[in-house]
C-alpha cells in the first residue's frame, strides 16, 4: 500500500433524460476532492453551452484525430453523435489522489470498466419508462423519431443494470442526490481506499 492515497474512479450511467446532469450538479457542491471529467462530443451545442464547460465540442474530423492519437479513455456513438473521455485528465487526477467522476453512456461505461476494473459503477434509473418518456417530451429538444430512439436505447440500458455496483432511482430529486452522495462517501470510507498514512494514524496509539 502506498503512502499516498490513489483517487477513486466513479462512473455514472443512465438513460437519456433520467436526470444524470441534474443529480450531478446538485451533488458536486457537497462532494469535495471530486473531479468531474468533461467529455468530448460531436453533437451540436445546445443554447447556453460553452466549449470546455459542459463538453469539449468537436467536429467528426477532429474527434477522429483524437482516436488516432489514442487520446480517449473510451468513446461511443449515440443516436448519430460521438462521445468520448479524454484520458490524460483522468489519469492525472487519480494519480494525484483526487477522485474522478465520469458521466457516460452504457457502451463507454463498459469500456472504462474493461480498462479500469477498479472503477465504481453507478446506474441512475427512472422510476418507470412512462415517466422517462414524459421527461423526454417535456425537454422539447428532440423530434419524435429521436425520442423513440432514446426510449429504445433506455430499455437496453436498463437491462444492463446488474453490471453496476449501485442503482440510484431518480424519483424524487432530493432523495436521488442524497443516495448518490452516500455512495461516494461509503466508497471513500472503505479500507481498501485508505492510504498507508491513514492506516498508520489509526494504529499509532494501539
Amino acid at each position: 500500500m502506498s503512502a499516498k492515497r490513489s483517487g477513486i474512479l466513479f462512473v455514472m450511467t443512465g438513460a437519456s433524460g433520467v436526470g444524470k446532469d441534474t443529480i450531478r450538479q446538485a451533488a458536486l457542491p457537497d462532494l469535495d476532492n471530486l473531479f468531474f471529467s468533461i467529455s468530448a462530443t460531436t453533437r451540436a451545442r445546445r443554447p447556453g453551452e460553452v466549449h470546455g464547460k459542459q463538453y469539449f465540442f468537436y467536429d467528426k474530423a477532429a474527434f477522429e484525430a483524437l482516436l488516432r492519437e489514442d487520446a480517449l479513455l473510451e468513446y461511443a456513438e449515440y443516436v448519430g453523435d460521438y462521445y468520448g473521455t479524454p484520458a490524460a485528465p483522468v489519469h492525472e487526477a487519480l494519480a494525484s489522489g483526487q477522485d474522478v467522476l465520469l458521466e457516460l453512456e452504457l457502451v463507454g461505461a463498459r469500456e472504462v470498466k474493461r480498462r479500469l476494473p477498479e472503477a465504481i459503477m453507478i446506474f441512475i434509473a427512472p422510476p418507470s419508462l412512462s415517466e422517462l418518456e414524459r421527461r423526454l417530451r417535456g425537454r422539447g429538444t428532440d423530434s419524435e423519431s429521436r425520442i423513440q430512439k432514446r426510449l429504445a436505447r433506455a430499455r437496453e440500458e436498463i437491462r444492463a443494470v446488474k453490471e453496476f455496483d449501485y442503482v440510484v432511482v431518480n424519483d424524487t430529486l432530493s432523495t436521488a442526490v442524497r443516495d448518490f452522495c452516500s455512495i461516494i462517501h461509503a466508497e471513500r470510507a472503505r479500507t481498501k481506499h485508505l492510504s498507508a498514512r491513514d492506516i498508520a494514524n489509526f494504529l499509532r496509539e494501539l
